[in-house]
């Protein structure tokens, strides 16, 4: 079995008592909800990546984020049909605002990661599949009693 490591940089979007996610594509997390994010270019600052990939993701251009966490997990995937992968996760995670509460969301997918993006009401969360750090940053969330951006 293949082993790797994957660092990824992934924000935390909530308005109006709903979060932003995308679908995945592929990989690991196929068909499941995501936050807009994803890995660090040669030469990027985590905080360039967040912007460049909630643009492509999210076709959001006007946000800032700050950084929040960083959350790991470990999982097993059928990356073929006779193959199994496992994979060290970390994301550098960020809580984002939007700086043009009017911009519209990208529905479509990006043709790579993502099918795309979608604002999910946060009680509707634990019907849906999800990743480890959507779960994650609920619990963390729901814990500290800031759900109310």
């Amino acid at each position: 079995m293949e082993k790797y490591t994957h660092l990824g940089v992934y924000g935390v979007l909530i308005k109006d008592g709903r979060i932003l996610l995308i679908r995945k594509a592929r990989g690991p997390y196929l068909g499941k909800w995501d936050l807009p994010g994803g890995s660090i270019e040669f030469g990027e600052e985590p905080e360039q990546t967040l912007k460049r990939e909630f643009h492509e993701e999210t076709g959001l251009t006007a946000i800032r984020g700050i950084m929040k966490t960083a959350v790991s997990c470990t999982i097993i995937y059928q990356r073929t049909e006779d193959e199994l992968e496992e994979m060290h996760h970390i994301g550098i995670i960020y809580q984002v605002e939007l700086e043009d509460d009017k911009a519209p969301i990208k529905r479509e997918g990006d043709q790579q990661d993502s099918l795309g993006a979608e604002w999910i009401p946060l009680e509707k969360l634990k019907f849906i599949p999800i990743t480890p750090f959507v779960e994650m940053m609920m619990e963390q969330l729901f814990t500290e009693g800031d759900h109310e951006q």
